[in-house]
């Protein structure tokens, strides 16, 4: 991987709540986000510092975590305390897709994508940890994590994969041939082939990232797969990683009781399909940390993070 360039901040803008965990645009450039108090908000006019307006279009009553646009002026949404969801964006109607898998209650649902055979894939990041307690599953190094897949007509999800190390972001390649998943506990993006001779197998798309990757996103076929990074590379957890599960456990019940503070760094990357970067964009002593998603509208880069109360708003890099 070549050196990072400069990721070039603009402004901040505050959205009246925290933790826009994870931020996606419309096809008019606006960008949706889910607040921690479970409001899904709409941001307006953010590329001008003090134009940006903030509209309420749905309140989940839960945790809005990785959201999806769908075609019908609906939004699917992975809610960290729900499951799955669908909500109206026209009545702000919220109805339950999935909130359980197998008879296993759906406690930590990340990120979702919709494909165009109806079908919906998302993320479970673990099924030991609530999201307050994320950081006990990135010690404990649990592999908990799940990718699943649900059809059309279908209540009940089918597990695609798993064992993986916190499942997070989600994107499918421009053919939707295969789905990317970032695993923020491996450093990680993996491939799972949909189609073809490899179908149902599962391989390393990229690794050893610079950082920790959290939520993908991607215009379109013809563009990149961003990918945020939460924080930057922690050597003391990696050798962590390699100890007995007895020494994460223990470490992992005292990581959930001290105060935690993210780096004040940020950074994001970009590939295309082959796993090629494209991108590589950081920033040290970043005033906004935690970088938990990325999107591109209207020629910059919007940061949400789950610590947070606001977005920021970047130069986005000129296209190689």
């Amino acid at each position: 991987m070549d050196g990072p360039t400069a990721l070039v901040p603009r402004h901040y803008v505050a959205i009246g709540g925290r933790g826009p965990e994870d931020v996606v645009t419309d096809a008019r450039g606006r960008v949706l986000t889910g607040v921690e108090d479970g409001r899904i908000v709409r941001l307006d006019g953010l590329t001008e510092p003090f134009a940006a307006r903030v509209e309420v279009l749905a309140e989940t009553g839960g945790r809005p975590l990785g959201l999806e646009l769908l075609p019908d002026d609906a939004l699917l949404v992975c809610d960290a305390v729900h499951g799955l969801l669908r909500v109206g964006l026209r009545d702000g109607v919220v109805r339950i897709l999935v909130d359980s898998v197998a008879g296993e209650r759906l406690r930590f649902c990340s990120n979702v994508i919709a494909l165009s055979d109806g079908s919906v894939c998302f993320t479970v990041s673990s099924r030991r940890y609530p999201l307050e307690h994320w950081i006990g599953d990135l010690v404990e190094h649990t592999g908990t994590g799940r990718l699943l897949r649900l059809t059309p007509g279908s209540d009940r999800p089918e597990v695609l994969l798993e064992g993986l190390q916190f499942a997070n972001g989600l994107a499918a390649s421009g053919d939707e041939s295969f789905l990317v998943v970032a695993e923020t506990g491996a450093r990680r993006l993996t491939r799972y082939w949909l189609t073809g001779l490899k179908a149902g197998r599962s391989e390393p798309f990229a690794e050893d990232l610079p950082g920790m990757p959290d939520n993908l996103w991607r215009a379109g076929p013809e563009g990149p797969v961003w990918v945020s990074l939460a924080g930057p590379r922690v050597p003391p957890l990696d050798l962590l990683h390699r100890t007995t599960p007895t020494v994460r456990r223990g470490a992992a019940r005292l990581a959930v009781r001290a105060p935690f503070r993210p780096t004040a760094w940020s950074g994001v990357l970009a590939y295309d399909d082959q796993g090629t970067v494209v991108h590589h964009l950081t920033l040290r002593h970043s005033r906004f940390r935690m970088v938990t998603s990325v999107c591109e509208t209207n020629g910059h880069l919007i940061l949400g993070s789950l610590w947070e109360r606001g977005v920021a708003v970047c130069e986005a890099p000129v296209t190689k």
